[in-house]
C-alpha cells in the first residue's frame, strides 16, 4: 500500500542538498543500490518494515515507501522491530531484522525471504536464528564464497554489556556454527552510560574488509563509530582483525549521536557515501534522531576517511551522476 509523501522533509535546488535526508525520528539507516535505484529499508512504529525506492540518494526522505511486512500480533517476534536490513543473495532478497515478544531479553534476530524479485514484493518468514542468546543489529558477510552472520549479543543473559559476534552460515537464514566473540568493548569511547558494540556494517575497498560499528549508548549524545580491519586468514578468528584504537567518526560541537551507519556509492560509482543517524539535543533519548547522508574518502594508506559529522541545514554537493536507464525485460 502506497502513502502520500511525508510532509517536512528537506528539498534540494538541483545541485546541493541539507541534512537530515530523512527527519525525526528515524534512525538506523540502511540502503543498496539495484537496478538503477537506491532501496532503503527501516522499520516503523517497532511492528511493521517498510522499503523506499528511489534514484536520487538525497531524496529518500520523499518517498513514502512500501510496508513489506507487519509483525503478529503476538509471539516471539511480534514487538521491537528493530534495524531491519536488505541483502540480496543468490536471486532472492532477504530482511534481517530483530525482534522480540515484549521483553527485551527475548530479543533475537530474524528473517524474511522474498517472494519474488522485486524489493517491495511480498516476503515469507524464514524464522529466527540461532544466535545463542540476546542479538540485534544483524548483518551479512560474504567473504570467499561463504555466507558469514555477524551481530551484536549480550555475552550471558543479563543486560549490561554488548558484544559483536560472527559465526557461518550454511544459508541465508541458518548459522552453521557456533558464535565467535569478535569484538567487545574495551575504550572508554565504548563504555558511554553502557559496554556497547552494535550496528556492525561491512565496508570494502581495493581487496581491503573493514568492519565499522557504533560504540557506547544508542541514546547518548557520545554514540559514535569504531573500526576493525580483516588482516587475512579465518575472518571467524578474533586474531586477525586489528581494532583502531580511537573513534572513526564521533560528534563535534553542533552534531551529537552519530552512529548506525550504511554505506552505498553515487549513481556514477565515484563517490562513497555514508548514511549514519544523528541527534538534535545533547540529552539522552532516542526520540530525537534523524538521517543524514554524507560523503567520505579514503587516506593514501587505503583506510576509510570519515572527517567530522556536517551540521544539519548546511549546503552538500549532491551525489556526482544519474543511473543508466535499466533494460526492460
Amino acid at each position: 500500500m502506497f502513502f502520500p509523501r511525508p510532509r517536512g522533509t528537506p528539498k534540494h535546488d538541483g545541485k546541493t542538498f541539507t541534512n537530515p535526508i530523512i527527519p525525526p525520528a528515524s534512525a538506523d539507516p540502511w540502503a543498496v543500490v539495484h537496478n538503477g535505484a537506491y532501496y532503503y529499508c527501516e522499520s516503523r512504529n517497532q511492528n511493521s518494515i517498510w522499503i523506499r525506492k528511489c534514484e536520487r540518494l538525497t531524496e529518500i526522505g520523499h518517498e513514502a515507501g512500501v510496508e513489506v511486512w507487519t509483525a503478529p500480533t503476538l509471539g516471539a517476534n511480534s514487538n521491537a522491530i528493530w534495524a531491519p536490513e536488505l541483502h540480496h543473495i543468490n536471486g532472492h532478497w532477504y530482511i534481517y531484522y530483530a525482534a522480540d515478544d515484549g521483553l527485551n531479553e527475548n530479543h533475537r534476530m530474524w528473517v524474511l525471504e522474498s517472494v519474488t524479485d522485486d524489493p517491495q514484493g511480498a516476503y515469507r518468514c524464514k524464522g529466527q536464528m540461532d544466535t545463542q542468546g540476546w542479538a540485534i543489529d544483524g548483518t551479512i558477510l560474504e567473504h570467499n564464497n561463504q555466507l558469514y552472520f555477524m551481530w551484536s549479543g549480550w555475552p550471558g543473559a543479563v543486560n549490561g554489556r554488548q558484544n559483536l559476534y560472527i559465526a557461518p552460515m550454511s544459508n541465508p537464514w541458518t548459522l552453521s556454527g557456533e558464535r565467535t566473540l569478535l569484538a567487545t568493548p574495551e575504550h572508554a569511547w565504548e563504555k558511554v552510560d553502557m559496554d556497547i558494540c552494535e550496528g556492525p556494517q561491512i565496508l570494502r575497498r581495493h581487496g581491503r574488509l573493514f568492519v565499522v560499528y557504533s560504540a557506547s549508548g544508542s541514546w547518548t549524545a557520545d554514540y559514535c563509530l569504531g573500526l576493525l580491519e580483516f588482516k587475512g586468514g579465518n575472518v571467524c578468528d578474533p586474531a586477525n582483525w586489528k581494532k583502531w584504537d580511537a573513534p572513526v567518526f564521533k560528534r563535534n560541537a553542533k552534531v551529537w549521536g552519530v552512529g548506525h551507519c550504511s554505506f552505498v556509492q553515487s549513481p556514477d560509482g565515484l563517490e562513497d557515501w555514508i548514511l549514519f543517524h544523528a541527534k538534535t539535543r545533547k540529552k539522552s533519548g532516542w526520540n530525537d534522531r534523524n538521517v543524514h547522508a554524507q560523503r567520505f574518502t579514503w587516506t593514501e594508506a587505503g583506510e576509510p576517511f570519515f572527517g567530522e559529522p556536517v551540521p544539519a541545514g548546511v549546503k552538500l554537493a549532491l551525489p556526482t551522476g544519474v543511473f543508466a536507464p535499466v533494460a526492460a525485460i
